[in-house]
């Protein structure tokens, strides 16, 4: 009688979409590889894309210390415009005419974010207040009283200057809301803005070069989607299995 088949167990890398959520790329990796025991380090909104961390089996266990790493971005802010939920996906709230800037009175509001700092979470988020995750309470058109939490901005630099439109890259610690920087960076210069763009770049050592589009992931073999795992004491050499 045959036993029952060994479970994969690594870390992969995945390239995540525009429009779909976190966890829809979990549950389309448990329909590919038939396992439920499957995870993701990091959440990524729905309107972001780029690097999706993935533990397959065991490697579950090392979520909350590959969640706890810093991050690297790249996106657009577009100056002007508010929306409810800090970024493109959200109701255009408000418009404002977008003065005249420079690149270096843009350059030198950006580097105010810099450094220790508390942020308070937007309404449209997944955090709870009494069970109730706050998006519910942003769609009936409540607001409650957030706890800011503490961040680290390592960098936020502009690469693009195209008013309306500001590329960025940011370096970042865990917890940190780039919508609510893109949406405060607005409110500092007077004129309103809402992130209209985020890929994740990195995630500590681990980058998006290294990453399968979910679509190609879906259309390999199951051993060829094995190969592409990293072992877990790889990624996190403290493991102990």
């Amino acid at each position: 009688m045959l036993g029952k088949p060994k479970e994969l167990e690594g870390v992969l890398l995945v390239d995540k979409p525009r429009g779909c959520t976190s966890h829809d790329v979990v549950s389309r990796l448990r329909r590919k590889l038939a396992m439920k025991r499957i995870g993701h380090a990091g959440t990524l909104d729905p309107m972001a894309t780029g690097l999706l961390i993935m533990l397959i089996g065991k490697a579950t266990r090392v979520s909350q210390y590959l969640t706890s790493l810093d991050k690297e971005y790249e996106g657009t802010i577009r100056l002007g415009v508010t929306t409810n939920s800090q970024d493109a996906d959200g109701e255009v709230m408000e418009t404002r005419p977008v003065p005249a800037f420079t690149e270096t009175e843009v350059r030198a509001a950006m580097q105010t974010f810099l450094g220790d700092q508390y942020q308070t979470p937007p309404m449209f988020s997944a955090i709870k207040i009494e069970g109730v995750p706050l998006y519910k309470r942003a769609r009936k058109g409540e607001e409650v009283e957030r706890e800011p939490r503490f961040i680290r901005v390592a960098a936020y630099d502009l690469t693009r200057f195209a008013p309306p439109e500001l590329d960025f890259r940011l370096r970042c610690s865990k917890g940190t809301y780039v919508r609510t920087l893109a949406h405060d960076l607005g409110q500092k210069l007077g004129c309103g803005a809402h992130l209209s763009a985020l890929r994740r770049t990195a995630t500590d050592k681990l980058r998006i070069g290294s990453a399968l589009p979910l679509e190609e992931i879906e259309r390999l073999p199951v051993p060829e989607i094995e190969k592409r795992l990293l072992p877990v004491r790889e990624v996190v050499p403290s493991f102990a299995a």
